[in-house]
């Protein structure tokens, strides 16, 4: 039985904007589950109706059994929510602020004090524990965030945005202790980012989400293995050569489909370096910048289902403009 299903969820924001576009997914117990998204797709809105800080406009959710809206005190017994803002208080020690967050909860005593030490010194802040979080690194501050969503034993997390903002060597160790609590304690995980290498390396599962809606969703590798073949990308000088060499590449034998991005043309062939040479004969006369080839990826998955390459999506914010694809 999921531990998270969600049907045709809606979230409209005034103006109109429509943030969340009836989308729908389940989670299994013990799964970690990845919403992969450029920043404005949806993520955070979808995250925040499922942790009962938001109600959705249509549609519906459960988690842990419980109705997001008609049960939303029962499910916050059931999770733990981590935003993508710091909730630490500066003022207070590492171990005032775990134990703040666990009376909130209604932990008293030396149920209390054994279960913050735990976490502590389970993430390793067992030595910084008596001194205040504002002398703490960032990487400390959101290892902090991690053992106060713990510290009530739930059964699903919630993770906005768990390592925006952290150098790698930080966003190494918070994942060594995200997957290791979901491996070891059989914690569900939900976790939105847009990074795509963190998805792909540490979810069992991805939903692609773009302008609010889930436009893929699987295991990476499964996602990627959709992809058949390898990627050819062409840069052009300007868009109009790009549209010109568009048109060639279309006619040529063993093309699978094009995306015009802008200046950059990207070609699905079955095998990249047999087929460079002949997109390059096929473009004679077009002057080409730039000629790259590439495995399948997540970012290849997203730009083969929405049209627009992640990072630009990503940069944006919001969707883009003035990109076809066939």
């Amino acid at each position: 039985m999921s531990i998270i299903d969600v049907e045709a969820l809606k979230k409209t924001y005034p103006g109109p904007v429509e943030a969340v576009r009836g989308i729908s997914f389940s989670v299994e117990p013990g799964e970690i589950f990845a919403l992969l998204g450029p920043n404005g797709a949806g993520k955070s809105s979808t995250v925040r109706m499922l942790a009962t800080l938001a109600r959705p406009t249509a549609g519906r959710a459960a988690v842990a059994g419980h109705d997001t809206v008609r049960e939303a005190a029962a499910v916050r017994r059931e999770i733990g929510y981590v935003a993508q803002s710091s909730t630490v208080d500066e003022q207070l020690t590492g171990r005032e602020n775990l134990r703040l967050q666990g009376r909130l909860f209604g932990l008293r005593g030396d149920a209390l004090r054994t279960r913050a030490d735990a976490l502590l010194d389970l993430l390793g802040l067992k030595e910084a524990a008596g001194r205040l979080a504002r002398t703490y690194s960032g990487g400390m501050r959101r290892r902090l965030d991690l053992a106060m969503g713990l510290i009530h034993r739930p059964r699903v997390l919630f993770l906005d945005e768990p390592s925006a903002g952290l150098d790698p060597e930080s966003r190494s160790t918070l994942w060594t202790e995200v997957t290791r609590l979901a491996r070891e304690e059989g914690i569900t995980v939900l976790l939105t980012t847009h990074y795509l290498e963190e998805a792909d390396r540490y979810a069992g599962r991805v939903a692609i989400i773009d302008r609010g809606r889930i436009v893929a969703e699987g295991t990476p590798d499964d996602l990627k293995a959709r992809l058949e073949g390898d990627a050819v990308s062409i840069r052009f000088r300007e868009p109009s050569l790009a549209r010109e060499g568009d048109v060639r590449l279309t006619r040529l034998a063993g093309v699978r489909g094009t995306i015009i991005d802008d200046t950059v043309v990207h070609v699905r062939v079955p095998d990249g370096a047999r087929a460079i040479p002949a997109i390059v004969t096929a473009l004679d006369g077009v002057p080409i910048e730039e000629v790259t080839m590439s495995r399948p990826s997540l970012d290849e998955v997203y730009l083969s289902v929405t049209g627009r390459s992640f990072e630009e999506a990503d940069a944006a914010g919001e969707p883009s403009n003035g990109k076809t694809r066939k």
